[in-house]
């Protein structure tokens, strides 16, 4: 309690003084202006673009528009300058999300313009499209023979030739080093001598390699939730995503355990599950209020799903609904535990949006070779970690670029960062989507100052701990990073849920 308070008075002394040069960082254009009009579709907030070429190794060549939307400071006269902000993905909106409401704390909004861009391939950034027909055409997610593994590879491949047919010339040109190029496009364009940055999961990557590529153009940055892009094998990439799994449902089955109004108070969490599993396994269970089958890989995605948020009991109630067999009525759960293809759709080359895969498989190389490796790993994992047996995001990302047409354009290596100033990354000690790990990785390699938040979920800033935000915004403020080793006590999320504005496609 006593560090706590220090820390806290220490952070209050530190927001009251602003960063030395930031007014001159917010007055001072360098290329460019964003010819900003209100946005149509919501009010208080502006849209523009920036252009940028297609391939930056060309840059007279062929172009597009980087959308942007700013909600403007709402003290002028504190203001220090413009706050990009990324939420993540692959494939997150950063316009959407600030239309909706996304944003920092109050003191943030009111020293700070908000702004939220689409990175390339996204929303109004040129949106990649890919093959309806191809998109939905069913294949093993699991691949258990080598005709099998065969299949995925031609599904990947074919989807892959669809989405580059329907985007044009953008869809080889996703990775995220041409991201970071975007976003000091982005910097110069806002009349910023530096950038000021908030990233959350995916978005950390691009904050992580500009401050590589351009260090002496940072001011601050805050990355939340952090990537490891110095991971080369799909084995470490499994291995890493299925424990940090694995110790998130060990912390829900405890709290189950000792909590009276979890729906499964009084029983074996872990066998509950493996029961469950293997029924799914066996196309035994059966989601009584939609009457579909639900797969071992949707079992394992609900219980992801949920333990990202965390909403610990959300998922008590459903796999207390799927033990006995009674009906679970959510909405949103029934989606989720739709088996593949089973939505109708229409016939015919319809476009439909997706740059997860494009933008995953171009900045990483994490090979499989053949149905006997994949299996070898399954079957690792599968005793290594007993409830949780394989991540689904991590054994998607994987498999999903295996005979991928494009080729990797930034293929994961070390982060090396040289001349900026302090970076400040967040993380929870148990996030099933960014592990702890990663982000003691991504600290150690670029000398970046780790905040440890203490608890459980996908996103520390919105974890509603003042610990964190008071951390966060007196960085971003005045450019104090917190002591070394600072940690903030984690909050129970049954007590306080979190409040997370924008959608987290995937990572």
């Amino acid at each position: 309690m006593r560090a706590c308070l220090k820390l806290g008075m220490a952070l209050f002394l530190a927001v009251m003084t602003p960063l030395p040069g930031a007014a001159v960082a917010a007055a001072t254009p360098e290329t460019g202006t964003v010819d900003w009009k209100p946005c149509p579709d919501a009010a208080g907030v502006e849209c523009g673009t920036v252009s940028v070429p297609i391939d930056w190794s060309a840059p007279s060549g062929a172009k597009i528009e980087i959308a942007l939307a700013r909600r403007k400071a709402s003290d002028p006269a504190a203001r220090i300058g413009s706050l990009l902000m990324d939420p993540g993905g692959p494939g997150g909106s950063g316009v959407a999300a600030v239309k909706s409401g996304w944003t920092l704390s109050p003191e943030i909004t009111r020293r700070f313009d908000t702004v939220g861009f689409d990175p390339r391939g996204v929303g109004g950034s040129h949106q990649v499209l890919c093959g309806q027909a191809e998109e939905t055409a069913p294949y093993p997610e699991v691949p258990a023979t080598p005709a099998e593994f065969r299949l995925l590879a031609e599904h990947n491949r074919a989807l892959g030739e669809s989405c580059r047919r329907l985007t044009g010339p953008l869809f080889d040109f996703l990775d995220t080093r041409s991201v970071v190029r975007d976003m000091d496009a982005i910097r110069a364009a806002l009349g910023e001598r530096k950038l000021t940055y908030y990233g959350i999961s995916y978005g950390t990557l691009m904050g992580q390699q500009y401050a590589e590529a351009y260090p002496d153009r940072v001011r601050a940055m805050v990355l939340d939730s952090n990537m490891d892009h110095s991971i080369t094998t799909a084995w470490e990439f499994l291995r890493s995503e299925t424990t940090s799994l694995q110790e998130n449902f060990d912390q829900f089955a405890d709290w189950c355990a000792r909590t009276p109004s979890c729906a499964l108070h009084g029983q074996d969490v872990h066998a509950v599950f493996a029961d469950l599993y293997a029924k799914a396994g066996r196309g035994e269970l059966v989601d009584p209020s939609s009457n579909t089958k639900i797969t071992q890989m949707q079992l394992l995605g609900g219980a992801y799903s949920t333990l990202a948020e965390p909403d610990w009991a959300r998922l008590a109630e459903m796999m207390a609904a799927l033990y006995p067999g009674k009906a679970y009525q959510e909405k949103a759960y029934q989606e989720k535990t739709l088996p593949q293809g089973e939505t109708a759709r229409g016939a015919g080359d319809v476009p439909v949006p997706d740059s997860v895969p494009g933008v995953f498989c171009e900045d990483w190389r994490l090979p499989v070779h053949d149905v006997a490796e994949l299996d070898f790993y399954r079957q690792a994992l599968d005793f290594a970690e007993p409830d949780t047996k394989l991540s689904p995001i991590g054994w998607k990302s994987v498999t999903g670029c295996v005979g991928w047409p494009a080729r990797v354009r930034n293929p994961p290596r070390p982060l090396s960062v040289h001349g900026a100033p302090p970076l400040l990354m967040l993380n929870s000690r148990y996030d099933p989507e960014t592990p702890y790990e990663w982000a003691e990785t991504a600290s150690r390699q670029s000398g970046a100052v780790l905040l440890r938040y203490d608890g459980w979920g996908h996103g520390v800033y919105f974890r509603n701990s003042a610990c964190v935000v008071g951390a966060a915004d007196a960085y971003l403020i005045s450019g104090k990073v917190p002591p070394r080793g600072t940690h903030c006590a984690g909050i129970d999320p049954a007590a306080a849920p979190a409040v997370m504005a924008a959608a987290r496609p995937s990572f």
